[in-house]
């Protein structure tokens, strides 16, 4: 972070789409599993938004953080424990940040996608039930795309969302409507 504000002199806006997850039950979650998950995607989200707001509020003109969250911030999931957990944690860490920073003009807002096609997502769109189910589960009737989470992206990003503080913004093609 240190050499992005060395080079561009100031650091305005901060995506934090770190992420990654390991299915297994939870008698069966093995500590570095665990261990790796809440570092990737828990710790991260506070390290990152930590150095970033620290130089927001240094420079005193605010600025945007955007955390990836997931549809599993409000859902316990199914054979991924530590995902869900710090999925949970990243919203939760979102609020906080955005009570402490948003009177300094510091936006923490994140986005919770739901079933998308990534590499996260490979095992469940192959297995022929699974994305049956799943598809069946969503009012859109399709998986979601990297470009639907970068539009609620620009937004939370831009100066349209400067009243927005702490908010969870999911983009789930609707799951969490049914």
């Amino acid at each position: 972070m240190n050499k992005t504000i060395a080079e561009f002199g100031t650091l305005d806006i901060l995506i934090n789409n770190a992420g990654t997850i390991r299915r297994a039950s939870a008698v069966a979650y093995t500590s570095e599993d665990w261990d790796h998950l809440i570092a990737t995607n828990l710790s991260s989200v506070f390290r990152l938004s930590q150095l970033a707001g620290r130089h927001m509020l240094e420079r005193g003109s605010g600025g945007k953080i955007v955390n990836i969250a997931s549809l599993l911030s409000f859902q316990g999931g199914i054979l991924v424990p530590a995902y869900a957990a710090a999925k949970g944690g990243v919203a939760q860490l979102t609020k906080a940040l955005a009570n402490e920073w948003a009177g300094s003009g510091i936006n923490v807002n994140a986005i919770a996608p739901g079933y998308m096609e990534t590499d996260n997502t490979e095992a469940l769109r192959k297995d022929p039930e699974r994305s049956r189910q799943i598809l069946e589960r969503i009012p859109a009737s399709r998986w979601g795309t990297p470009q639907d989470v970068a539009g609620a992206a620009v937004f939370l990003s831009s100066s349209a969302a400067s009243y927005i503080h702490g908010h969870i913004l999911a983009v789930d093609g609707g799951w969490l409507a049914r």
